[in-house]
């Protein structure tokens, strides 16, 4: 069988837990390949990030190309891009996008701050990335904070204004929008799935744990897979969650980190095999 595959375009994690690493861990654990394009070299770990050194732009280029060059016609099924880490990345990555013309899906999670609140884009930035690369994605996955930034509007504090927000970010010209509620109080989380067509409400207990880092790279991944074996978005976004749930109830008893630990990409979950589905024979 041979499996579809993804193009990530993120940053690498020293710590294995986000980014590139948590990518290519998500992608294999939901059968599918994961090539690489790195926007930056991260030193962190499960207490922050302590240092960036953004890789030039030039080189992130020739990264697409080797990347894209390198499989067979059709063969790449979706582009997931996240941490960008530095402004000069993002004309690099749009101009790559465009000349795609459409014809792969992309989604985008939109990393603007580590959840240690050390700022991975510059705010100087927020606005070019708003306007060029936004309009150009398939599916953004913003959190709340992300989505009060790029929305340049206050945090929203409820269900209701959740949905607006999604709704305004629908209009920055992406073709649909998933705003996590993860942030807010409770024992529960809605997130809310919104297109030119409709919305679809996605709600589950909150699952008590210290393993949590990683959660939103491995979401905005395993969408894509989900996309690349080709299944409609609602159904991607959908076993994707039960992908994310199964992976940190898995981590549960884990202990290795000293602050917020890695989820446990390989768990078992009956969205893995559904996913798994989508493979095509070669």
């Amino acid at each position: 069988m041979t499996p579809t595959a993804i193009l990530s375009i993120a940053a690498s994690d020293s710590f294995g837990a986000a980014g590139i690493q948590a990518d290519i861990k998500t992608a294999m654990a939901l059968h599918a390949y994961c090539a690489t394009a790195i926007t930056a070299v991260t030193a962190q770990n499960s207490l922050g990030v302590a240092a960036i050194h953004p890789v030039p732009a030039n080189i992130l280029s020739a990264q697409f190309t080797a990347a894209a060059q390198g499989f067979l016609p059709a063969r790449l099924g979706a582009i997931k891009i996240g941490m960008l880490g530095h402004a000069e990345a993002l004309p690099a990555v749009v101009s790559f996008v465009q000349q795609l013309a459409g014809a792969i899906p992309v989604v985008v999670d939109t990393v603007l701050n580590a959840s240690s609140g050390a700022v991975l884009l510059p705010p100087s930035a927020v606005r070019a990335y708003r306007e060029s690369l936004l309009p150009l994605a398939t599916l953004i996955t913003p959190n709340l904070h992300e989505a009060a930034l790029l929305l340049d509007a206050p945090l929203a504090t409820s269900e209701a204004q959740q949905r607006e927000q999604a709704q305004a970010l629908l209009q920055l010209g992406c073709g649909a929008v998933l705003l996590k509620g993860g942030h807010f109080e409770g024992n529960s989380a809605s997130d809310y799935l919104v297109t030119p067509h409709g919305e679809a409400r996605f709600s589950s207990s909150k699952i008590q744990t210290n393993n949590s880092r990683g959660t939103g790279c491995s979401l905005a991944a395993a969408i894509a897979v989900g996309i690349a074996q080709g299944q409609p978005l609602e159904q991607a976004v959908e076993a994707a969650k039960n992908y994310i749930s199964a992976a940190l109830q898995g981590a549960v008893g884990w202990q290795l980190a000293q602050g917020s630990g890695p989820i446990c990409h390989g768990a078992n979950s009956a969205s893995s095999q559904q996913l798994h589905l989508g493979q095509t024979d070669h």
